[in-house]
């Protein structure tokens, strides 16, 4: 649900982010509705988990507030660019430096990568599968484990570095880079996103 597309829950959204959180109170004076109203959209937003509140008591025989914050669900349904900045940093490295740069680049985030997954992904290939498969989906890639005649597919039904891999390719390269260095075993990109299929797909092969 886009809830940025309802014209008053954005609006306090938006006002809530600018002023670091406040109170249905506040909302209702920044947006000029009631509070009965501003309070309503406020634990519809929490009710959906993109706002998180705070009770906070007054100083005095002041009733307790309910101070209003954005949550990180409600963070991520503001407009990113990540990708744009990574891919203007890409093309920047790219040309002041060739595109050996660039592979260097990803060769390094490789090589951190792997020694950040590296502990996590142990045991036999087929668990080693199923552990990368755990760590892909808290990346977001929808990822997914089938057997194969000589192996087993991994599917990746998301693909989150989409824009970033439209103008730098080597970066699905990398990926299978990556795989291979982490699993100990040959991998081979039979599909892409990129060029049309409904998931990337990688044959990992038995040793």
């Amino acid at each position: 649900m886009n809830i940025l597309g309802d014209s008053t829950k954005s609006r306090v959204l938006y006002a809530l982010r600018g002023s670091g959180g406040g109170t249905a109170n506040d909302v209702a004076a920044a947006l000029e509705i009631s509070i009965p109203a501003a309070r309503r959209h406020l634990m519809d937003l929490e009710a959906d988990g993109l706002l998180e509140s705070q009770v906070h008591r007054q100083t005095g025989r002041g009733r307790p507030q309910h101070v209003f914050r954005i949550s990180q669900a409600g963070e991520d349904h503001f407009p990113k660019r990540y990708a744009q900045l990574c891919t203007d940093i890409l093309e920047h490295i790219e040309h002041l430096y060739g595109a050996g740069a660039v592979l260097s680049v990803l060769d390094s985030r490789n090589q951190a990568l792997l020694e950040r997954w590296q502990p996590r992904v142990t045991g036999s290939l087929e668990t080693r599968l199923n552990m990368l498969c755990d760590i892909l989906n808290e990346l977001g890639y929808q990822a997914s484990l089938e057997p194969s005649q000589t192996g087993w597919l991994l599917l990746q039904n998301n693909c989150p570095n989409l824009e970033v891999a439209r103008d730098f390719e080597t970066l699905c390269q990398s990926e299978a880079k990556l795989y291979e260095q982490l699993l100990q075993a040959s991998v081979t990109r039979q599909t892409r996103v990129l060029e049309g299929s409904r998931a990337c797909v990688y044959e990992v092969f038995k040793t």
